[in-house]
C-alpha cells in the first residue's frame, strides 16, 4: 500500500501508548496542518515499513511527506517547513 499524503497532509505512523505521538497530533490538529494516522500495531507491514526508515528501530512516530520524504519525531515547526 502507498503510504505517501497528499500535498498539504502528512502520515503519521504511531502507536496508541506513545506520548511523543499524542503531543505531535494535538500540534497539528491546533496548527490546522491534516494527516492520517496508521497505528503500526494494527495495520500489517507498517512496523517494518518504519523500521526500515530507522535504521531498524520501529521509532514512532514516524513522518511521509508528500515528496516521499520522511521524518522521525519531528517538531510542529519541521513539519510545517517542509510541507512549505
Amino acid at each position: 500500500m502507498d503510504y505517501i499524503p497528499t500535498s498539504g497532509t502528512i502520515t503519521m505512523f504511531s502507536t496508541t501508548w506513545c506520548g511523543y505521538c499524542s503531543r505531535l497530533k494535538g500540534d497539528l490538529r491546533r496548527a490546522g496542518i491534516g494527516y492520517t494516522e496508521i497505528n503500526i500495531e494494527e495495520v500489517e507491514g507498517t512496523a517494518e515499513l518504519v523500521a526500515s526508515l530507522n535504521g531498524g528501530n520501529q521509532t514512532v512516530p514516524t513522518i511521509l511527506f508528500p515528496d516521499g520524504s520522511s521524518a522521525t519525531n519531528p517538531s510542529l515547526a519541521e513539519v510545517t517547513a517542509r510541507l512549505g
